[in-house]
């Protein structure tokens, strides 16, 4: 009886919770106030592990927590600087990013003479041109279409002029990969500031603040990403029993994605006031996340494998390079995007 009568008051309250009164400005502030909150809870936390004796605790395991917590707050200040100068410092930012994403990539493996100029126009081209049309918000939407047609073209073409035939359709392959991936897919993220969002009842959801409402959606979107991934390594390492791929990583066990694809749909509903999606919606959405980080995260890993080698750079400590930190909003972020796009703009 009292569950009858509570149950349409948590849920009316829970769907009215999207809609908030607190300016998009303020619903922003306060989940950067959530966030350094729990980096702050975190932090003293890992500081009390330390101090614990190795008989109780796996001393790698908290030296790894440690780590996380660490790169969590460089990343966390990149992205707060970002949200403060505007639209297009982020689309800068996230240009800087995956620059130095794709350069990890490409000097992973070697190259030959001549891939050099081909490189040059991906680095040097290609790359700034991708988020310099994403900037640009063009009504036909030409970040879309650039890299996997234009590129997707010019590059074994370019290399194909160089004259040199050995391991041509590695080479090529090897280049075209870490574009659509450090690159393109991660251009999404930013665009996000773009969309003319509609909520579920088809009202223009960020027609008083259009940028300061798609902040908050972007910041939603890279908050549940990362947390996303923090939490498949704790709870991996908690109740992790079965490895999903033992060869290609040895963190990832079907426990921890079960696991952290729950906490993240937790997380989700939790922090739906930021976003045009009702809490229930939000929890789906938060899944998918989830499941398409540990894709990216287990993808990037068979690459590291592959070429023998443990993280991509030295950029971040504890997560060596920027694109293993990355490795997981790169394939979240063309689907977040498109979702959002699909089923929340008009």
């Amino acid at each position: 009886m009292l569950f009858d009568t509570l149950h349409p008051l948590i849920v009316g309250f829970l769907e009215d919770s999207s809609r908030l009164i607190l300016p998009f400005e303020k619903r922003t502030a306060w989940l950067i106030a959530a966030v350094m909150i729990l980096l702050i809870i975190g932090s003293l936390v890992g500081k009390l592990l330390e101090r614990s004796s190795e008989e109780r605790l796996n001393s790698a395991i908290v030296r790894s927590f440690n780590q996380r917590i660490r790169s969590w707050w460089l990343m966390c200040a990149i992205l707060i600087a970002g949200l403060v100068i505007g639209r297009t410092g982020t689309v800068v930012l996230f240009g800087m990013i995956g620059f130095w994403a794709l350069r990890e990539f490409i000097t992973m493996t070697p190259t030959r003479r001549g891939d050099h100029r081909a490189l040059f126009w991906v680095l040097v081209i290609f790359t700034p041109l991708q988020f310099f049309l994403v900037g640009l918000n063009d009504e036909r939407q030409m970040f879309k279409v650039l890299l996997p047609i234009i590129a997707a073209l010019f590059v074994p073409m370019r290399i194909a002029l160089a004259n040199d035939e050995k391991r041509f359709l590695e080479r090529s392959a090897k280049i075209l990969i870490g574009i659509l991936i450090c690159v393109y897919a991660l251009s999404f993220a930013p665009a996000l500031l773009y969309l003319e969002i509609v909520d579920s009842t088809g009202k223009l959801w960020n027609a008083d603040s259009t940028l300061s409402a798609n902040k908050g959606l972007l910041f939603f979107f890279v908050l549940i990403t990362q947390l996303n991934d923090v939490m498949q390594f704790g709870w991996g390492k908690l109740i992790g029993r079965n490895l999903i791929a033992d060869r290609i990583n040895t963190s990832r066990t079907s426990e921890g994605v079960i696991a952290a694809a729950a906490s993240s749909a937790l997380l989700g509903a939790l922090f739906c006031w930021v976003t045009p999606f009702l809490f229930w919606q939000a929890a789906i959405i938060a899944v998918v996340i989830s499941l398409t980080g540990f894709a990216g995260g287990l993808t990037m890993s068979a690459i590291k494998r592959d070429r023998g080698v443990k993280d991509f750079g030295t950029l971040l400590q504890g997560h060596a390079g920027i694109l293993d930190r990355i490795d997981s909003l790169c394939f979240a972020a063309p689907v977040f995007y498109l979702l959002t796009e699909f089923f929340f703009t008009s």
